[in-house]
């Protein structure tokens, strides 16, 4: 029978205490719980579009391609609609 192994990062929100302490290469401060990335051209960074949804208890997410780092502003938050 095969083992099954969580990976160490996962590419959800990254969540677990090891994401808090480790500094992502780029951060920004969002208002939308739902963000997108397409990563960073200019520093040759680009990556396919992809949607990240924020999760209120960790209040960030990170990108799975380029570990952009999008921090929720809770002051000036708003839903998606």
């Amino acid at each position: 029978m095969t083992e099954h192994v969580t990976p160490e990062t996962p590419l959800s929100t990254n969540t677990g205490p090891e994401a808090r302490t480790r500094p992502a290469p780029a951060t920004q401060i969002v208002t939308r719980w739902r963000v997108s990335c397409d990563g960073d051209d200019t520093a040759g960074l680009g990556h396919p579009r992809v949607w990240l949804a924020i999760s209120p208890e960790a209040g960030f997410v990170d990108c799975g391609y380029c570990d952009k780092r999008f921090v929720i502003d809770r002051d000036h938050a708003h839903d998606d609609h």
